[in-house]
């Protein structure tokens, strides 16, 4: 390796050995934990319980495809760009750039979208919002992250404890008022296909899809951990799956518990259907906590969705995708830079006050990133069996496969929902692609992933050495 490349790299690193398995299931619970709040029962008003029910068994299906293969590749490259390093390996760096590019505007936006709806749960709350709400809380989480990982992960952990427990005792006090007619208590209309199971028809099953996506949305980001976690090989796979399975349970829990007690169509028109569901059953007390613990699911997204953007940034910018000063590192191993700017431009996005928008732009990124994600695990089964897989995704091509269908149809699921948002999305696209062909991919840091790996390698190896 060039001095150059040494001194580069040797500026650019994070650290090491920071999180076991159980912190990265943490994390992966926590990027997802505030859609158990709210968000998923919109899809309730879109498709009745019956087609919201069907949609979500198709996107948890297509969540575990895809957590089995990004366990594989996680794996086998354990890189901190996660979707982006596997793409960019099977696919060469354009198709690298675009998985990135469509993973950057699902983690940029989302957080935005997030600020916004904690500001409404501090103004239900305490009686204040605005601006320097949303302000305040970007300072003090990113404040937090620049301290250093490990200490993140673990206020992450704290936060979703606590969002969890919410979510349970919840789960546990309407048990005893479930009544499954609740679950069919919105009329029958004349839309194809529409029945007392489906009330809105198949096209509601369709325009519901985002919803169910609010479910899972984002635990495909514990990959992106992967430089900084103990034993990448065995930890990052255990840590996405465990975090997987921890999830359909509480999904199961809100989707059928929730509409079951409170009825389907109170829920499908509630901004916050936990509460709501607690106040009409009279757990008025449970209510009031649970209203309290939910900024906590909100903060623990929030709070982890910036460490998920901050390392795809770092990743991109160093391999020179994006400007290569976004990967500096501080003596803390912390890339400071690719927290801040991209935090910067989420609070000015968040001034917006358009969170459901945001949203649905977040979903038109993930879904195209879980498409090529999926895409990228068949291309590397078939272009470089003899690369070493710690852990073999069960099914292999086929479970992949069915992750890569089911995103592509999520994806027009979005467009079903909100045209205005796939066409915003299209328009990101876009302008990353030029900015890409037109200059960046002339000044990438290696030719091929391979080579920024093995560059990598040495520069860490390097650094052990003088140390």
């Amino acid at each position: 390796m060039s001095t150059d490349n040494q001194e580069y790299l040797a500026k650019r690193q994070l650290k090491r050995g920071t999180a076991g398995w159980i912190l990265l299931a943490g994390l992966g619970v926590s990027y997802v934990i505030s859609g158990d709040f709210a968000g998923w029962n919109f899809g309730i008003a879109e498709a009745g319980w019956g087609g919201f029910a069907i949609a979500a068994v198709l996107m948890a299906v297509m969540y575990l495809t895809l957590v089995l293969s990004l366990a594989e590749m996680s794996a086998a490259i354990p890189a901190a760009g996660g979707g982006y390093s596997f793409a960019r390996q099977a696919m060469g760096p354009t198709g690298g750039f675009m998985t990135g590019l469509a993973v950057l505007i699902e983690y940029a936006l989302a957080p935005a979208a997030i600020v916004i709806f904690i500001g409404s749960a501090v103004e239900s709350l305490l009686g204040f919002n605005g601006p320097w709400v949303y302000a305040a809380f970007y300072l003090v989480f990113v404040g937090i992250h620049l301290a250093g990982v490990g200490e993140a992960l673990k206020v992450m952990m704290v936060i979703s404890g606590l969002a969890v427990f919410a979510i349970v005792a919840t789960g546990i006090a309407l048990l005893m008022h479930f009544d499954a007619s609740n679950l069919f208590d919105i009329a029958v209309t004349d839309a194809a296909g529409a029945s007392d199971m489906l009330p809105l028809g198949w096209y509601g099953v369709w325009a519901a899809l985002p919803f169910a996506m609010w479910l899972f949305l984002a635990v495909e980001g514990v990959p992106l951990a992967a430089e900084e976690a103990k034993d990448p090989g065995t930890d990052v796979p255990k840590g996405i799956i465990g975090a997987m399975v921890f999830l359909l349970f509480t999904a199961l829990m809100v989707v059928v518990l929730v509409p079951g007690a409170a009825g389907a169509k109170l829920m499908g028109e509630s901004a916050v259907p936990l509460v709501d569901a607690l106040n009409a059953t009279g757990n008025g007390s449970l209510a009031t906590l649970v209203n309290v613990l939910g900024l906590a699911g909100l903060v623990a997204s929030f709070f982890s969705i910036i460490y998920g953007y901050s390392r795809l940034v770092f990743a991109l910018s160093r391999a020179g995708y994006l400007p290569k000063s976004l990967s500096l590192t501080t003596s803390r191993k912390v890339p400071a830079r690719a927290l801040i700017v991209p935090g910067i431009f989420g609070f000015l996005a968040s001034l917006s006050g358009e969170g459901d928008l945001m949203l649905a732009m977040a979903v038109v990124g993930a879904t195209v990133s879980y498409a090529l994600m999926a895409l990228s695990h068949i291309l590397l089964r078939v272009k470089q069996p003899e690369l070493v897989r710690p852990y073999n995704t069960p099914g292999g091509v086929v479970t992949s496969g069915i992750a890569l269908v089911l995103s592509l149809i999520a994806l027009t699921g979005v467009y079903a929902f909100d045209p205005r948002a796939f066409f915003y999305t299209v328009v990101l696209f876009v302008i990353g692609g030029a900015y890409y062909f037109g200059y960046s991919r002339k000044h990438l840091v290696a030719k091929t992933a391979d080579e920024e790996f093995a560059m990598l390698a040495e520069a860490e190896s390097d650094l052990v050495v003088a140390s």
